[in-house]
């Protein structure tokens, strides 16, 4: 009886672990408990962890913005050129952009502003050939989530994080439960240089209004 209760101790503890990390890949679907269940069980959660890990060392992740402004410079198109390159080469996945500013402005303002700098960044990304339905801009953080602590108009507050946010329900390869062998294709590189990162896993492991910035 003892075995049994340390068994199911252990079972809990690790499924609470692993459910933990999933939160931060998909907050979108934590609240439903039996989804959550299931993709811990089947291992999207950690596999969406290990691939969105593989983007962000890849590839420049982030885009930055001139003041008030959703536009597009040169800079940023070439960033998301690296990610459309890196994104069409991962068909089964899914991805999320995240807007924000810096601190200038009121809150509603800089909400609204996060949202359409991510909105452009989503529409070049299709642009690319990417299909709209894998791209969300649903998200904006505004100038809640500042990566400089700063009351001041920052340059790099103001910015898109392109993120890794899970897979295509219907892909062929997700349906067959063949996560490992999508996060462990080989990436081509043929338009950034790689940043050297080790993939070994062991998959017995389970797995103002009036102006803002």
């Amino acid at each position: 009886m003892q075995k049994w209760i340390i068994i199911l101790g252990l079972s809990a503890s690790i499924a609470g672990c692993t459910r933990e990390a999933g939160y931060e890949i998909d907050q979108g679907s934590f609240g439903n408990a039996t989804l959550n269940n299931v993709q811990v069980a089947n291992g999207e959660l950690t596999y969406g962890q290990i691939l969105g890990q593989r983007f962000a060392a890849e590839v420049p992740t982030q885009i930055n913005f001139a003041f008030d402004s959703a536009q597009l410079d040169a800079s940023a198109q070439r960033i998301l050129l690296q990610q459309a390159d890196w994104i069409k080469q991962f068909p089964e996945a899914r991805f999320r952009v995240y807007g924000h500013t810096d601190a200038v402005g009121s809150s509603s303002y800089n909400r609204a502003l996060g949202q359409r700098r991510a909105n452009a960044a989503v529409a070049f990304l299709t642009r690319q050939g990417i299909s709209r339905d894998r791209l969300e801009a649903v998200v904006s953080f505004g100038k809640s989530r500042p990566l400089i602590d700063t009351p001041n108009r920052d340059r790099r507050n103001r910015r898109t994080v392109t993120e890794v946010s899970g897979f295509v329900d219907r892909h062929p390869q997700v349906l067959d439960g063949k996560y490992a062998q999508i996060i462990y294709r080989e990436y081509v590189d043929s338009a950034t240089l790689r940043t050297s990162l080790s993939y070994q896993v062991n998959l017995g492991d389970g797995g103002g209004g009036g102006g803002g910035e």
